[in-house]
């Protein structure tokens, strides 16, 4: 019987995805290290998206090279099957539209405290942005109407995203949360979310999401991936199979950046405070994990499937 099965975490295969995630990711990152130009160097527009497919690569590398699990591993990943069929379907939803929610309550809420100022009327920081993004003297295009559609598309651009967001899921939610579920739920959500913020180091600390180059963007980020972690967990977890996570993921990434849209002209926003990852967003998830808690969201699991075994008098098949 697998180790899945008896209860135990395979600790072995999970130091190998680990190390292999994260030294993978430091290898595709060295170029912006080596060039000196960091996150402005024509090399970032494929390095980013080649470093996303690491924990696939890295999940790979537990799955075939050291048989974690030995069964039923499509079912193990959350690829297959997808059933039942209503279910699947709602937390598809769930995952397209929640991250959307949750970053624009950040957003408005940030606004509310003070900690941004937003312009909802005019969208001068998004005018801005725009004029130093065209060839000067050229009139600007009516901004509302840009925003609006800016909006109407982010559920289209999370799908989009979704295609690259699939290379980090298939490991994180896909194989290292189960492989730590043995711990319990909880361990296994905060332990593999904390694995996820660590693992984007090598571009942290080149100033990425939030401009930090030192241990606090990493620190920041990991505060941010456990939080989100928790809840792109219970989608894989509650749903039994890692696609709405991957959607979640997509759609995290597609309205990212909705806190810099809104804000007023020359508004400073501090991104470790109101963005997607910031403090902000971790109150907002807090309430969010605490309502699912309470209705029992994250009871209800529905649980790995053992090996098939042999019938009375037959023999056993060679495991996979």
């Amino acid at each position: 019987m697998s180790d899945e099965v008896r209860g135990r975490v395979a600790w072995p295969a999970v130091i190998v995805f680990v190390v292999a995630a994260c030294a993978l990711a430091w290898l595709i990152a060295l170029p912006l290290w080596v060039s000196g130009q960091g996150l402005v160097s024509p090399w970032a527009g494929a390095v980013l998206p080649a470093m996303m497919l690491t924990p696939t690569v890295a999940m790979l590398i537990a799955v075939f090279a050291l048989r974690t699990p030995r069964t039923d591993r499509l079912r193990f990943l959350g690829m297959w099957p997808l059933r039942p069929a209503g279910r699947f379907v709602g937390m598809l939803v769930v995952g397209l539209f929640g991250p959307i929610v949750v970053v624009g309550v950040t957003t408005l809420l940030a606004g509310a405290f003070g900690l941004v100022r937003l312009d909802l009327v005019g969208f001068s920081g998004f005018a801005e942005q725009l004029r130093a993004a065209l060839p000067e003297s050229t009139p600007l295009p009516p901004v509302g109407m840009l925003v609006a559609v800016q909006l109407a598309m982010i559920p289209f651009a999370a799908l989009f995203n979704s295609v690259l967001a699939a290379g980090e899921e298939l490991g994180w939610r896909g194989w290292l949360l189960p492989a730590l579920r043995p711990l319990g739920t909880w361990p296994a959500l905060v332990i593999s979310g904390a694995i996820w913020g660590f693992w984007h180091t090598p571009i942290i600390l080149l100033g990425y999401n939030f401009g930090r180059t030192d241990v606090t963007g990493v620190l920041f980020m990991i505060g941010g991936c456990i939080a989100w972690g928790v809840l792109l967990g219970w989608l894989r977890l509650r749903s039994a199979s890692v696609w709405p996570a991957v959607l979640a993921h997509g759609s995290l990434n597609a309205v990212g950046g909705l806190v810099l849209m809104l804000r007023a002209s020359g508004a400073p926003a501090d991104l470790a405070l109101v963005g997607p990852l910031g403090v902000v967003a971790w109150g907002v998830q807090a309430v969010v994990v605490v309502v699912l808690a309470v209705t029992g969201q994250f009871r209800r699991q529905p649980a790995p499937r053992p090996p098939k075994q042999p019938a009375a008098g037959t023999h056993a098949l060679p495991g996979r």
